[in-house]
């Protein structure tokens, strides 16, 4: 009993480091698929479950101005570049700003149409209120992301300036 009560706590041990070393990374890897996903279904015509609400949100935000045949594409390539930049890891402070502006968006709904996103206000959501309430996590994950992302470039900016000559930043403080 004793060597499996070992071999769990090395198991464990093991499986942790593994997600320090790589969780925001597949972190960062499944919010993009998501995005990509859901962007791609907007390209077709009724596939996107939130293509409709969408196309009506944009068009009461922009007082009409901004028609559905414009707002949806225009939604579907800006939900495929967040994707894609957070799958491949480029630019990926802009992506995550841009999300976060575009997660303003899909939460207004929830204000504009409640008759379609509550069944009760604000306790009992409908199956699009609760597609819009699950974008929380998608922004909880991009908040750990976005935090990685500025603390590997704040340890790069105090490792380079420690190592520029006449430069003494004193004990190494920041830690991912």
């Amino acid at each position: 009993m004793r060597q499996f009560h070992i071999g769990l706590v090395r198991a464990d041990r093991q499986f942790t480091t593994w997600v320090a070393e790589h969780g925001v990374n597949v972190l960062r890897i499944s919010v993009g698929i998501v995005f990509f996903w859901f962007g791609v279904l907007k390209f077709f015509p009724t596939l996107s479950p939130a293509e409709d609400l969408a196309a009506r949100t944009i068009a009461a935000l922009s007082f009409g101005i901004v028609k559905p045949a414009v707002s949806v594409p225009v939604l579907a390539a800006w939900e495929c570049l967040i994707g894609l930049s957070l799958i491949t890891g480029r630019f990926v402070r802009v992506a995550l700003l841009t999300m976060f502006a575009h997660m303003l968006g899909t939460i207004t709904p929830l204000i504009l149409f409640p008759h379609e996103t509550w069944t009760r206000v604000p306790y009992a959501a409908t199956l699009e209120g609760q597609y819009i309430l699950k974008n929380m996590v998608l922004v909880s994950a991009a908040l750990v992301v976005y935090a990685s992302v500025h603390a590997q470039e704040l340890v790069q900016e105090s490792e380079a300036a420690r190592r520029a000559p006449g430069t003494h930043l004193g004990p190494r403080r920041i830690a991912i």
